[in-house]
């Protein structure tokens, strides 16, 4: 499963931040100015971010720069195609302006996206942290709670918990987070197992530092680095998961725009219309690639071996 890739890719990811790590004040060789250098000079990267930073500005300035309403409707210009004038990329079924609905639809889509991750993250940080750190029996009762849920499917479990629950933008958010944690939080307690038992961990031991210390000061800010690299490729997958559950009617609901629901609409008048499925399509796998493309730079930049480049 391509999750679990991402999931190795950032496990490397974090051994390489933490390889060269000896002493106790500093476990992090890297400094943030040849980090930011080691991805400037990743121009793919650098080009991701700078994209996906215009998309973010457009669907936060939506009612400003959106040309009409996602919701208005003119029935003398359904099916309208892409330039037509006053209506750059076209109208769909019910008349309504395609440019403005992708504007307002990214809002929904990227919360999906982001949100999710951003609480997985921080649920599964801590669980990670608690079963690496303490180990024993907390770390076999996180972890194998944890496994029931990582044996299903990603996809197939998401279904099910929307399935349960009300369809709507709130389901989204839920079912997408609970089933990441898992994945969040095996990667969490790899990390913290491998950090645990780098060299300056023991020296600050020596040093008497005590547990909070060693935590909060040394292994949460070298496990992060690999979570960040993780969470920037995962946004980009709920973005397609997120899409996928407002296409089959579980995520947010008509006639609220959304690049999924946008998607499912345009399915039933694809020979008449093709632009209205092809565009939010097109709009979904081009963001997803290019949060992997940013997760793969931020990976790059944060490996100290940038700095000899």
């Amino acid at each position: 499963m391509a999750s679990d890739k991402d999931i190795d890719r950032a496990t490397d990811a974090m051994r390489a931040i933490t390889a060269e790590s000896g002493s106790v004040d500093t476990p992090l060789p890297a400094t943030s100015s040849w980090r930011l250098a080691a991805f400037m000079r990743d121009r793919v990267a650098l080009s991701a971010a700078i994209f996906l930073a215009t998309v973010c500005l457009v669907v936060i300035l939506a009612p400003l720069i959106s040309p009409y309403s996602p919701n208005t409707a003119i029935n003398q210009l359904r099916f309208a195609p892409p330039l037509t004038h006053g209506h750059v990329l076209g109208m769909d079924e019910q008349g309504r302006d395609m440019l403005s609905r992708l504007i307002w639809g990214g809002r929904v889509s990227l919360i999906v996206g982001i949100l999710p991750v951003a609480l997985a993250t921080g649920i599964g940080l801590l669980l990670g942290l608690l079963a690496g750190y303490a180990g024993g029996l907390p770390d076999q009762i996180i972890m194998r709670t944890l496994d029931v849920l990582f044996a299903f499917p990603m996809v197939l479990l998401a279904i099910a918990i929307a399935g349960v629950l009300t369809p709507g933008y709130g389901t989204e958010i839920i079912a997408i987070t609970i089933v990441l944690v898992p994945y969040v939080g095996r990667l969490a307690r790899t990390a913290t197992l491998s950090i645990t038992a780098m060299p300056f961990i023991e020296a600050a031991r020596a040093a008497g530092a005590s547990r909070s210390a060693l935590l909060l000061r040394y292994i949460t800010p070298n496990v992060l680095p690999a979570l960040l690299v993780y969470a920037t490729t995962l946004v980009g997958l709920m973005i397609v998961v997120g899409s996928g559950l407002s296409f089959l009617g579980l995520g947010v609901q008509p006639p609220t725009a959304d690049w999924g629901t946008m998607v499912s609409e345009g399915r039933s008048v694809l020979s008449a219309a093709p632009h209205v499925t092809f565009l939010p399509g097109l709009v979904i796998v081009v963001v997803s690639l290019a949060f992997n493309f940013l997760g793969d730079g931020l990976r790059d930049a944060l490996d100290p071996r940038s700095a000899r480049r």
